[in-house]
């Protein structure tokens, strides 16, 4: 029988690099599409050094509005079954300025994509959300039943970004319900951190970091002058946004998981789309997750910080109530904030510049 093929989108990215070695330790063929727009081909050579396969990791470098692109990789590879979707545009703040662009790639590039699964007849797909979908939560002041965030929340995403995975989440679940054999699997996650263990394979942003934990990285490593922790005026332990930080060989863990309840436990008779929320259920402030990464750095000289004012589109709290998912995907996070601190900081000390080996 000719081998099957999982095809992951963004694969050479963060989260979708850490996902590929997932999959390929637990025996499963991938064909990765990536258009390197924030990502590096660097990535897919650490992900074969630390996978150790024996033949190159077939790679596209296709743009996801581009349909003839898709359209190729799916007829070079006809045992493609599912689709792990990480690709698109991510950064909140920046989806405030542009977000024009973000809805063309990550709305119009999911609908292209989807186009061509139906084309090829392939019927899976575990979607990267986001927990952004819900919005601020602390608009239902006291009530208990919404935090920390259960998937039944009622979903009221702020920024263009949210709306991007709000909007691709729709469009997914109206498409698989009405044809028979279709299944879904919306991930909405919360706020990964942290590297592979090795130190091989970690977050490379390009440009200036949008993320707490790779912009505090490259203050330690003398690439940024000081981090910058903005708002310190929020109903808090200490003043600070809270948000739930999940390591991402957890989250990589919980798409496999996804996927196997998808191909196993679902019945392949009618359309099927369910949300999974993927998160440790545990909220941490800005200034919690600081402390922490200065436990691993062992210098607080190291990560000099200031007090800005908020930042547009920042919410106070986004904490995930993961119950769902360990109940029906036996999924849940296994890897804590400081295991996530210190695997960082081993990626970042072998790293310093992330996959390019000298200063930009």
């Amino acid at each position: 029988m000719s081998k099957e093929y999982v095809l992951v989108t963004g694969g050479a990215g963060y989260i979708g690099s850490h996902t590929v070695v997932a999959l390929i330790e637990a025996g499963r063929n991938v064909v990765i599409l990536d258009n390197l727009s924030n990502s590096s081909r660097e990535a897919i050579r650490r992900i074969e050094q630390i996978t150790k396969v024996t033949e190159p990791i077939p790679f596209y470098q296709v743009d996801l509005r581009d349909a003839a692109g898709i359209a190729k990789i799916f007829k070079d590879y006809p045992t493609i079954t599912s689709v792990l979707h990480f690709a698109g545009l991510k950064a909140v703040g920046e989806s405030t300025k542009i977000p024009l662009d973000y809805y063309e790639q990550n709305v119009g590039g999911t609908i292209t994509l989807v186009k061509e699964m139906v084309k090829a007849d392939v019927k899976t797909i575990v979607f990267s959300s986001s927990a952004t979908v819900y919005g601020d939560v602390t608009r239902f002041h006291d009530d208990e039943k919404y935090i920390p965030i259960p998937e039944e929340t009622p979903t009221e995403a702020e920024s263009p970004y949210g709306k991007t995975k709000l909007f691709v989440e729709t469009i997914l679940r109206d498409h698989s319900l009405v044809n028979a054999g279709w299944k879904t699997a919306l991930l909405r996650y919360f706020n990964p951190i942290g590297a592979h263990p090795s130190g091989i394979m970690g977050e490379d942003p390009l440009g200036i970091p949008n993320n707490l934990l790779p912009f505090c990285a490259q203050v330690a490593v003398g690439r940024r002058d000081k981090l910058s922790v903005f708002g310190n005026d929020y109903p808090s332990r200490d003043g600070t946004p809270i948000r739930d930080y999940l390591h991402v060989v957890d989250l990589a863990r919980g798409h496999l998981k996804a996927l196997e309840y998808l191909e196993n436990k679902v019945n392949q008779e009618e359309g099927f789309a369910r949300e999974w929320n993927l998160g440790t259920g545990k909220g941490t402030t800005v200034l919690e997750v600081v402390a922490s990464f200065i436990k691993a750095i062992g210098d607080p000289a190291k990560l000099p910080y200031e007090i800005k004012g908020r930042r547009k589109g920042d919410v106070l709290d986004l904490t995930a109530r993961p119950d769902r998912a360990n109940r029906e995907l036996g999924w849940k996070s296994e890897l804590t904030l400081d295991d996530a601190c210190r695997d960082l900081w081993n990626w970042t000390t072998k790293n310093p510049y992330g996959y390019n080996p000298q200063p930009e």
